[in-house]
């Protein structure tokens, strides 16, 4: 998108690129020197004021987009409130490809330096959790368990099955299995017993965490908005705010309870569901029923006496440490799959659950 401004103009500063409009809120200019670079910025508040001038850039460049395989309504209205047009999902005359799966390589290799798409090729190695608990694992072998010990103890099934149940034999206690490619809670049970479970293909179980840090003796975790655009070099970057997400049913260790998913999971799909699940509708109330801001959870761990300044860094070293689990996976992908640099970007991780009370 960058590059659709830098060519409507012929000034090597590139301030003429826009016609007098350097000055827009919708572009921010980076480099320095002799060339600086044009790039776009969205506003949320786009999306109410219907404001003709945020609309300006994208209609005078003609910038378009395409949405494939999913429907992302949010994605739609934000960029469509800033002048792009959408184009038909088999075009392929597009500035932007937002699509719900992952591209084929044949179409990776198509795209053009002016295109960019949400997925990193291999991006998997980070959102499935078999290959995630492998790169980590490769990771604490290279440098030190201690360094990169940011996950339970873990075992892929079936594979792996007897090793846990000797784990299991030695130290018996709760744990959690999940299906590796899954999301929002389905398909994830607790046992504490490998009687329990069924026994599939590709499926994870991981060492319980019975000590989690509670809010009003309910379950959280938070919802953390992190974006790489780049792997080679690594470019990370996270979202000021977040959400925390709570359980609807206090928190109890009792083993009777293993079965209740509103007191143990905290996913909004499992927990809306629930007659106790309260929601917040006053966008002013950020720390009110199911779902709390960031910063409210923060401010309310502050006044609990808790160091949340110590909190947000240790959860910026375990973004870090993720994310450079599968920083060679990618990067390799990307160097093999793309002709462009710069064609890719991509959500890194989501949810996480403060462990440790």
């Amino acid at each position: 998108m960058a590059r659709d401004l830098e060519e409507t103009g012929s000034s090597s500063e590139g301030e003429d690129v826009v016609d007098g409009l350097e000055d827009h809120p919708c572009i921010r200019w980076t480099g320095g020197g002799c060339r600086r670079v044009p790039v776009l910025v969205f506003h949320a508040e786009a999306i109410l004021t219907n404001d003709s001038y945020l609309r300006l850039i994208g209609e005078r460049y003609r910038l378009s987009y395409k949405i494939v395989r999913t429907d992302s309504r949010l994605v739609r209205s934000i960029l469509t409130a800033h002048g792009f047009h959408e184009v038909h999902p088999n075009s392929s005359d597009y500035n932007l490809m937002w699509t719900g799966s992952h591209l084929k390589p044949y179409l990776l290799r198509s795209l053009t330096d002016i295109q960019k798409v949400n997925h990193f090729p291999r991006s998997y190695e980070l959102t499935r959790k078999d290959r995630l608990y492998k790169n980590v694992s490769r990771m604490q072998l290279a440098h030190g368990f201690k360094t990169f010990h940011i996950l339970p103890q873990t075992f892929i099934l079936p594979t792996e099955y007897q090793d846990f149940c000797n784990t299991y034999s030695k130290d018996k206690g709760l744990w959690i299995v999940k299906p590796v490619a899954s999301s929002r809670g389905r398909g994830v049970y607790l046992v504490n017993n490998p009687n329990q479970i069924v026994l599939e293909d590709n499926i994870l179980v991981s060492r319980y965490i019975s000590n989690p840090l509670l809010i009003d003796d309910f379950k959280f975790d938070v919802r953390l908005y992190v974006l790489v655009t780049s792997y080679d070099p690594l470019v990370i970057y996270l979202y000021e705010e977040g959400l925390a997400r709570f359980a609807t049913v206090r928190y109890d260790q009792a083993s009777q309870n293993i079965k209740n998913q509103f007191m143990h999971l905290t996913n909004y799909s499992v927990n809306k569901k629930s007659g106790d699940y309260v929601s917040c509708d006053d966008p002013e109330v950020e720390d009110y029923g199911n779902k709390w801001s960031m910063s409210a959870m923060l401010r309310y761990l502050k006044q609990e006496g808790r160091d949340t300044a110590a909190l947000m860094a240790n959860v910026e070293d375990l973004i870090i440490k993720t994310v450079v689990s599968a920083e060679l996976a990618i990067a390799t992908a990307c160097k093999t799959f793309l002709s462009h640099r710069g064609t890719c970007f991509g959500k890194a991780l989501g949810a996480s659950s403060f462990i440790g009370s």
